[in-house]
C-alpha cells in the first residue's frame, strides 16, 4: 500500500502475508455462487484469483505517525506462537518490513487492537527466555475494555473439550494478558479517544466489542476497520458475515451501517485484509455498496 497522507497523519503498512487465501463460500455461509460470482466478474481483479477460485486476502498492520506519535494499528499473526496450518507461515516478512519502514520495536508509542483474535495481536508479544513479554518496550497497547473482559473471562473458564476455545484462550494468554501483567495495557471504552486525530469506533459482531479506528485530521478522514469486512464482496452483500464472526446479526448490522455512514463522503477505508492497494472509497448503490480502490 503506498503512503496515504490524510492532513498531518500519514498511513503505510507493514505486510505479514499476501496472496489467494479461502474460497467464498468457505468464508460466508450465506454465499451462493449465483450472487456472488455475478459480484465477483465486476469487481477490482484484485480482489480474486480466478486461477484458484480463492479471494486474495492480505494480514496487515497499519503504521500510523501522527506530528505526537507513532502508532501500530493490528499486530498480526507473530512469531513462535506455535499455530497450525494455515497459521504456521513465514512471519520474517513483518518484521522485515517494520524495519523498512525504518521502525524499531522502541519507536511504537501505541497499538491499538481492534479486537483480539489471532490475526490482529500476534506481534503484541514475543517469547524472551521462556515467556511472552511485550514486543514493544515503550508502548501503550490500546484494548477495548469489554473486548478483554470477554475472552478474560472465557480463559478462567476454560473448556478442555472445546477447541476452538482453547485456541482462543491460547492467543489471550500469549498476546494478551502479558501486556496487562507489564503494566502497558490501556483498558478503554469503546468510543475512546487518544486525541482530536485518532478514536475508536465501536463495531459489534465479528468478536464481541470490535472496534474501528478512526483517523482525522484537518477536515480529512480515514477508518481502519479492522474484522468489520474481509473482501469487498461484503460491501455488496453487507448480509454476509464470516465463520469467524461471534455474532452473525450484529456484525452485518454494524457493517451496513458503516458502510452506510461513509459513502460518497471521500472516507479513505483501510481494511486490515484487503490486498494491495488496499485502501479505498465506499460508493452507495441502493441498499448495496462499491468498494473502489485507490490505485493511485
Amino acid at each position: 500500500m503506498r503512503e496515504i497522507r490524510v492532513g498531518d497523519v500519514t498511513i503505510t503498512s507493514i505486510v505479514e502475508r499476501e496472496g489467494a487465501w479461502r474460497a467464498p463460500k468457505d468464508m460466508f455461509p450465506d454465499y451462493t455462487a449465483e450472487i456472488g460470482e455475478r459480484h465477483i466478474a465486476e469487481m477490482d481483479p484484485v480482489s480474486f484469483d480466478a486461477a484458484t477460485g480463492k479471494m486474495f486476502i492480505t494480514y496487515q498492520t497499519f503504521v500510523v505517525r501522527t506530528p505526537h506519535h507513532t502508532i501500530l494499528v493490528d499486530t498480526c499473526t507473530g512469531d513462535d506462537k506455535g499455530y497450525p496450518a494455515p497459521m504456521d507461515f513465514d512471519k520474517s516478512p513483518w518484521i522485515n518490513g517494520l524495519k523498512a519502514a525504518g521502525l524499531t520495536v522502541a519507536d511504537i508509542d501505541y497499538v491499538f487492537c481492534t479486537h483480539l483474535h489471532i490475526d490482529h495481536c500476534g506481534w503484541n508479544t514475543i517469547l524472551r527466555d521462556g515467556r511472552w513479554v511485550p514486543t514493544f518496550p515503550n508502548a501503550k497497547y490500546v484494548f477495548a475494555r469489554k473486548e478483554y473482559e470477554v475472552w478474560e473471562a472465557a480463559a478462567r473458564s476454560a473448556d478442555p473439550a472445546n477447541d476452538a476455545v482453547n485456541s482462543q484462550n491460547n492467543v489471550f494468554r500469549m498476546n494478551c494478558l502479558p501486556i496487562v501483567q507489564a503494566g502497558q495495557a490501556l483498558l478503554v471504552d469503546d468510543d475512546y479517544m487518544l486525541d482530536d486525530l485518532v478514536s475508536l469506533i465501536p463495531t459489534p459482531g465479528h468478536s464481541p466489542h470490535h472496534c474501528c479506528v478512526n483517523i482525522f485530521s484537518k477536515g480529512q478522514r480515514a477508518v481502519v476497520t479492522g474484522d468489520m469486512m474481509h473482501h469487498a464482496l461484503q460491501c455488496r452483500e453487507p448480509s454476509w458475515s464470516t465463520i469467524f464472526c461471534t455474532d452473525p446479526a450484529q456484525a452485518a448490522t454494524s457493517r451496513r451501517n458503516f458502510l452506510a455512514s461513509v459513502a460518497d463522503t471521500g472516507t479513505i477505508i483501510l481494511p486490515i485484509h484487503f490486498p494491495a492497494p488496499t485502501a479505498g472509497l465506499i460508493e452507495a448503490d441502493g441498499e448495496r455498496f462499491h468498494y473502489r480502490y485507490r490505485h493511485t
